[in-house]
Parts: C-alpha cells; structure tokens; sequence
C-alpha cells in the first residue's frame, strides 16, 4: 500500500459477497455437472414443475436473456428432460413442460444443490447460519432489493462454463 492508497474505512462488502457467491457457483456447476445438468437448465426444470409457466416466466425467474433461456431449452429438450408445448390457458402462449424423466432429474438436482447449499454453510456455527441468512435474506429484501438505474449498467459476474 503507497501513500496515495485511499484509506479503506468500511469492509469490501463487494468483494465478500462477489467472491463467495463465484466460489458457490463453481461448486454448484460442478455437483451438477455430474449427472449431466447446469443450474440453469435445474432452475429452469425446478420452476416449470412448480406450475405452467413460459419461457419468458422462466427467464425472468432465473435472471436469463432470450438467447440463453432458448439454448437452455433447447438443451434440455434434447436431453429428453423438457418440451415446448402449447398452454392450456392462452392458445397464444407456450409453456416449457417438464417430462417424466426431467421431474425425477430435477427430484436428484434439486438434492444437490440442497447439499451443496448445507456444506456451504458447514463452516459456521449454526448461531452464525442463522444470522448470516437473516442479514442476506433483509438485504434482499429491503437494502439491496432492487438495481437502481446507472449511466452504464453493472456488468454481471461470469460464469464459468
């Protein structure tokens, strides 16, 4: 550190959370990656079980662009787990419906990332999980619930393929 370095007077909450959230996301693509999902492709089949939803539903839910939600789907369509279908409510609409074969995979992903979710937060007492999940969850919530406009949008982190 020179002399012209500024004095940090608060704790890098950027770098704790950015770091912490890339380390969990390596781990998660991993764990996935072994029975041949990412978590997009989890998010996705997760939330189509959960009721009809559209590939635009879907990729707000799971913060993708139109480009990614269209390969994601197609991905799972090829692997049999997911289809495009008409919705029963708006001849209009299409919903992505999850096959018999996506429900039981998304049952064993959604146990992953479970997992990998808990062994995360091993490391703490279960005094300090508690009190860590109840910041983040207030944070989200209310202090950092929504992106304000910028002059230059905020670039997303990466994820490593």
């Amino acid at each position: 550190m020179t002399a012209m370095t500024p004095a940090r007077t608060e704790p890098d909450l950027s770098f704790l959370l950015d770091h912490t959230s890339h380390v969990l996301r390596s781990k998660m693509s991993a764990a996935l990656a072994e029975i041949g999902l990412t978590a997009r492709m989890h998010c996705v089949l997760v939330h189509a079980l959960e009721e009809e939803r559209t590939q635009i539903q879907l990729a707000e839910i799971g913060d993708m662009d139109k480009t990614t939600m269209v390969v994601t789907v197609d991905a799972l369509e090829k692997a049999g787990l997911a289809e495009r279908r008409p919705s029963s409510t708006d001849r209009r609409a299409r919903i992505i419906a999850v096959t018999a074969q996506g429900a039981r995979i998304a049952e064993q992903s959604q146990k992953i990332v479970d997992r990998v979710h808990r062994d995360a937060l091993t490391t703490l007492s279960e005094a300090d999980r508690e009190s860590l999940l109840r910041a983040l969850n207030r944070l989200v919530d209310d202090g950092l619930a929504t992106p304000v406009e910028a002059p230059r949008t905020a670039r997303r982190a990466r994820q490593s393929r």
